[in-house]
């Protein structure tokens, strides 16, 4: 695939960023694409692997050395289509995906992979630019009506796979505009609303209909849904937040990260906040720590940053992995390292190994986070206590389950032992009749490109149940 001797003569060469010093001013995407000709000279390092071990490094099953190998002979559409055949929206995770794939790769084992991410978010890209992106509404209509609860990256693939074979589909979303997590989750300066706009706006030629606004089991009970529809997706993903419940917990000032970084994407969209929850929160002019060492902390950092905070401190309570991985223990699989992302460039401390004992304040504000060092046990050491001031705390530790109050308790879904929705990955069918599920509230706190991916399978497992045989792929 590619060119034969490629990886032997090109140097690995990925994208670039803005400098911090610019790119902290706003909140645009700050990427610097490679352009057409050096995009093509990284797809020409895909060698002829006898086993490409990225294809099972990657959620969706991408056939990557096969788009490598297309856009290297310049025949991008075809490239394109190659990719959208394993994942509907390859301009999310060409952007979002931590790249398991290139983890995978055989060139990794010499810590040059190829630029995986970077060629699929060109394919996609150049996509759009050339108009070849349309819509692709089908030419039979089944007379089966589908309802999906949850427009996050999993609803939004499955209503895409299930219009595309005909059924009539129905989005149901809480929110005010489509797309879950990556709308709502993800900064914009990580991936601008746009690309989720004309997704829904695609979509929607394709003949889905969304309802927004719509809480299902709040403002509309699930029986009505089951009443008027053939199937009914769970989409909803995992949104119940884990909590810090120590002393001082009830100090203003201590926020959960998903109630802080919604409200700035909102802002940046020009979009009421309908939540409730009306008062800002605000990093500017303060000192945030977040406490979480994860993606979520990472968003709550650069967003942190540009809102302009004092300083920003990051807290995880793992001990800190080493900068490079055995990869002859770890490889083809993804490895524990120590990863630094462009929000923890743009200015912050981190600490590792690190619990938080309490939280102490003045008239009722937080103002202080005692600590101490922590063990592999996780238990505190002796003598290694200490203090950081804060004014602003981000809860980031992840989210334990979805919501159960509301849709699913009124379902009667049985769950798993984690609190999920229980469905396996075959039919995804839940243990209520014509209910599916899918996605973070089948499989827990995961990765946009697995969400992709459990919906598109959902939408396999949806139409064959309906029609007895299908031509979805799995």
């Amino acid at each position: 695939m590619g060119k034969v001797t490629g990886f032997l003569e090109i140097d690995r060469r990925d994208r670039k960023y803005l400098p911090a010093s610019d790119r902290i001013r706003n909140y645009k995407e700050f990427v610097i694409p490679l352009g057409r000709e050096a995009t093509r000279d990284q797809a020409a390092r895909c060698m002829n692997c006898g086993i490409p071990y990225c294809h099972n490094g990657c959620p969706v099953n991408n056939q990557i050395p096969d788009w490598n190998d297309l856009v290297y002979n310049d025949k991008w559409q075809e490239a394109l289509t190659n990719l959208h055949s394993t994942n509907n929206f390859p301009e999310f995770t060409g952007r979002v995906c931590p790249a398991p794939c290139e983890a995978s790769c055989t060139l990794n084992l010499e810590d040059t992979p190829v630029t995986i991410k970077s060629i699929e978010c060109a394919i996609v890209d150049k996509g759009w630019q050339e108009g070849w992106i349309k819509p692709e509404p089908s030419e039979i209509k089944t007379g089966k009506r589908i309802a999906i609860i949850g427009s996050g990256p999993a609803g939004l693939a499955a209503a895409q796979q299930l219009a595309r074979v005909g059924h009539e589909v129905h989005v149901y979303e809480r929110q005010g505009r489509a797309g879950g997590l990556l709308r709502y989750g993800i900064p914009d300066f990580k991936m601008e609303k746009s690309h989720v706009d004309r997704r829904v706006a695609q979509m929607e030629a394709e003949g889905v209909v969304f309802h927004y606004g719509v809480n299902v089991g709040i403002d509309i009970e699930p029986e009505e849904l089951l009443a008027q529809y053939d199937a009914v997706g769970l989409t909803g993903g995992a949104e119940k937040p884990r909590d810090l419940p120590i002393e001082g917990r009830d100090l203003d000032g201590i926020q959960f990260a998903m109630d802080f970084l919604p409200q700035q994407n909102r802002r940046n969209g020009g979009e009421p906040d309908t939540t409730g929850n009306a008062r800002p929160i605000l990093a500017g002019g303060k000192h945030v720590v977040v406490i979480g060492g994860g993606d979520t902390g990472s968003d709550c950092i650069g967003t942190s940053v540009r809102q302009g905070a004092l300083s920003v401190t990051q807290l995880e309570i793992m001990p800190q992995p080493p900068e490079k991985e055995n990869k002859a223990l770890t490889w083809p699989n993804w490895p524990l390292k120590l990863r630094t992302s462009s929000s923890h460039e743009e200015g912050a401390e981190r600490d590792f190994a690190v619990g938080t004992v309490k939280f102490t304040g003045e008239n009722g504000k937080v103002k202080t986070l005692h600590c101490t060092k922590v063990d592999a046990s996780f238990k505190p050491i002796a003598g290694s206590e200490f203090q950081l001031k804060a004014d602003l705390v981000l809860l980031a530790m992840g989210f334990v389950s979805p919501v159960h109050d509301g849709l699913l308790a009124k379902l009667g879904v049985k769950l798993d032992g984690r609190g999920n929705v229980e469905a396996n990955m075959l039919a995804y069918k839940t243990s209520v009749e014509k209910v599916f599920a899918a996605g973070d509230m089948r499989r827990g706190q995961s990765l946009v490109v697995w969400a992709i991916r459990e919906g598109r399978q959902m939408a396999h497992a949806i139409d064959k149940h309906l029609m007895g045989e299908t031509i979805l792929p799995r």
